[in-house]
């Protein structure tokens, strides 16, 4: 196998995060939250928060090994060494899969033993993420609030009284019925409000298709694509802003929903319309944000929009080689939904892919043609 048959069948094997269930539920308390948008949410906390590059690269990544392990929920009692060892042996098999992973090992590992400073960052996200997602439920569920209570007062979460006490204390005032002010408050309304991404689901099937896939897990594995894919970016990318801008991409969609790319016969997406709905979405979700906070990520939402520099292209051509992956592992996917034709397909996508990645275009070249040719 080639460096690259190996990478994209690590991201697709990837995709099966999207099916490991948490005992966590969406904050509208429709249906259990999975393993990939809780990725892409907690990354997201690091983003609001201040996190390095590499506390956000630990996010994307740490949660893998569930995929072979299953969630453990930490109000459960666990045999934590069989635990870890599972895990260790899930993370050898998966960044086994991969040319040169040693790397994303050595990462995953540094996030679980939490003893340098982007390890202990990453880790308050992911510990304080499943806290909020409760408090801001509209009508949080009682025996959750206990679950909270109970990792505040002595769980995992316990620790944050030192390490982040103002945290601590506006998860206290939200368990008390009462508000929290300033910059704070802003920012931890937006994340609320982000939660609602998970919610958006596109056409794009999962690569065992068994369901759609939504907005969030979405926007979680194309930030890992672009994690993985970095060696195929022209020097001048800079990896780091392209996985900030695709942590953000589609957040627009809160709003205005997905426009699937071959929806229409391929005239409804992002036609007049939709990009002033896009724009006005933007105003409204980065304006949640305080002021400089809301500016600095909205910029880095217009670049990739604008598909200008070399980031935002590279990130735009990933955002089209995620889907013909997903399209190519089940067996057509929107392809056959919409009846595209492979002159299409190369109109629509292969000429934005071939500009920002064109290796990776190769390969998904090669692969479609055989599906399209099959197909007909």
């Amino acid at each position: 196998m080639s460096d690259l048959d190996k990478s994209f069948a690590f991201l697709c094997e990837a995709d099966r995060l999207k099916s490991v269930d948490r005992a966590s539920v969406l904050m509208d308390l429709s249906r259990d939250e999975n393993s990939a948008e809780h990725s892409w949410h907690v990354a997201l906390y690091g983003m609001v928060f201040g996190a390095s590059d590499r506390a956000i690269q630990m996010l994307l990544l740490h949660d893998l090994v569930e995929i072979d392990c299953g969630d453990h929920p930490i109000h459960l009692q666990h045999d934590a060494a069989a635990v870890q060892a599972a895990e260790n042996a899930a993370a050898r098999r998966l960044f086994g899969m991969l040319p040169r992973g040693d790397q994303f090992a050595d990462l995953w590992a540094e996030f679980e033993q939490a003893q340098t400073p982007d390890a202990q960052m990453a880790k308050r996200m992911d510990h304080v993420q499943p806290i909020m997602q409760v408090l801001y439920a509209p009508v949080p569920l009682s025996d959750h609030l206990g679950i909270v209570r109970g990792n505040m007062t002595s769980g995992r979460a316990a620790r944050l009284r030192q390490e982040w006490p103002v945290i601590m204390q506006a998860a206290e005032s939200l368990l008390d019925g009462r508000s929290v002010d300033g910059d704070l408050a802003r920012r931890l309304a937006f994340l609320a409000e982000a939660d609602r991404l998970k919610s958006v689901y596109r056409a794009s099937p999962l690569c065992d298709s068994s369901r759609r896939e939504n907005s969030a897990e979405h926007s979680w594995h194309l930030a890992l694509y672009a994690l993985i894919m970095a060696g195929y970016a022209d020097h001048r990318v800079d990896i780091s802003r392209v996985i900030r801008m695709l942590i953000l991409h589609d957040l627009v969609e809160i709003d205005t929903g997905d426009v699937p790319l071959h929806s229409a016969n391929g005239q409804a997406h992002h036609g007049a319309d939709q990009m002033a709905a896009e724009c006005a979405a933007a105003d409204r979700i980065f304006g949640l944000l305080p002021a400089q906070q809301g500016r600095e990520f909205r910029a880095l939402w217009d670049e990739f929009e604008a598909d200008e520099t070399p980031d935002a292209i590279f990130a735009k051509s990933l955002d089209r080689v995620q889907p013909v992956m997903q399209n190519l592992a089940s067996d057509g996917g929107t392809w056959a939904e919409f009846n595209v034709t492979y002159p299409q397909l190369l109109e629509r996508v292969g000429s934005r892919i071939e500009r920002g990645a064109p290796e990776l275009w190769k390969w998904l070249h090669q692969r479609a043609t055989v599906w399209f040719a099959q197909s007909t």
